[in-house]
């Protein structure tokens, strides 16, 4: 499933599917969802998790400036704080929406 529209309203990302339903994450949620191996970590071949520093977020960590697609299956958030390393795919952001409707927070359409 892909997303037709993404737009920033107030502190969450509006997303409406190819199917006419909407999502709404909030940018705090899908910040701290980045899945890049500076947040997240790496797994090396022998499948031992390999992580840096815990990253302080500041306020504008939480501040989506731009986000851009990555060809036909990922979108790219940039955020205030310059970070833009994370690649968030079509699938793995709907699952984030999904969970935080779960959780009472979020809208689906």
């Amino acid at each position: 499933m892909r997303p037709v529209d993404l737009q920033i309203i107030g502190e969450e990302l509006a997303i409406k599917w190819e199917d006419q339903t909407e999502s709404y994450v909030r940018l705090e949620t899908l910040r701290r969802a980045c899945p890049c191996a500076g947040c997240r970590g790496e797994i090396d071949v022998m499948g031992q998790l390999h992580k840096g520093p815990e990253i302080a977020l500041a306020p504008q960590s939480f501040q989506l400036t731009r986000i851009s697609p990555v060809g036909g299956y990922a979108v790219q958030p940039v955020w205030g704080d310059g970070h833009s390393s994370g690649l968030f795919t079509f699938d793995y952001l709907r699952r984030i929406a999904a969970a935080q409707q779960g959780q009472g927070t979020g809208a689906a359409g």
